[in-house]
């Protein structure tokens, strides 16, 4: 019962409610058998705010519930989609808010948890609409807004994002290396974990200290996630 599991990039949204489906099993034939389930962001395809009604989601939030009412401890994160989930929701669903850089122990080892979208600085664009939507300021204008209005935005935006996406080199949209080389130093850990970029994969160097970066799995096709039981012995499976 000491395993922790870790996933990301769900996306969860009313148009994809077999990967919903998928997500209840999940929560409870896997999770519930966990002492930890830690959600690197992007659980929803999009967040609108906590006054959101959330039609179609349901399924998803109550299975988060039962999940942490039967014992199981529930880390959130914000991702670049869902990064105005609050405390409402929070209390509802019961898990807890982390940020984005966190630390947690691992057999008394530093484990650095992250979304990701932070580390691909070579994204240049990315990241200035990155700075754009998370400035307190824009974030305080949109959520004013009424839902409507703020749900034609969003979808304005993805639609955006879309379009630009679709003429980038792909590997602009990875991880730059030195720029996660520079971020395990800062933290002093040998072991990182984040989501974002949809190529799961487990990377180790051949340095001393030798380091390793766990990159979580989407969920499009179908599920993804890792267990560690110990620091030595990741797993990353399918569902």
């Amino acid at each position: 019962m000491n395993q922790r599991l870790f996933i990301s990039d769900l996306h969860l949204a009313p148009e994809r409610p077999e990967i919903i489906q998928l997500f209840v099993r999940f929560c409870d034939e896997i999770a519930s058998h966990s002492e930890s389930l830690y959600i690197l962001g992007d659980f929803v395809e999009y967040w609108l705010g906590d006054d959101d009604d959330a039609t179609g989601l349901q399924p998803a939030f109550n299975a988060l519930h039962r999940l942490a009412a039967g014992g199981c401890q529930i880390y959130f994160m914000h991702g670049n989609r869902d990064f105005l989930i609050g405390d409402k929701l929070a209390h509802r669903c019961g898990f807890e808010i982390i940020t984005d850089p966190y630390l947690i122990s691992i057999d008394e080892q530093p484990v650095l948890l992250m979304h990701g979208d932070t580390l691909c600085t070579d994204d240049t664009d990315y990241m200035k609409f990155r700075a754009m939507v998370r400035d307190d300021a824009f974030i305080q204008d949109f959520i004013t807004r009424p839902i409507a209005e703020r749900r034609q935005i969003a979808r304005s935006l993805r639609e955006s994002s879309q379009q630009a996406t679709a003429i980038k080199n792909p590997d602009i949209m990875d991880v730059t290396q030195d720029t996660v080389t520079t971020v395990m130093q800062q933290y002093g850990v040998e072991l990182l974990i984040h989501g974002h970029t949809h190529r799961p994969a487990i990377h180790t160097t051949k340095t001393r200290p030798e380091r390793t970066r766990i990159v979580l799995g989407d969920w499009y096709e179908s599920g993804s996630y890792l267990i560690l039981n110990a620091i030595e012995q990741p797993e990353l499976l399918e569902f």
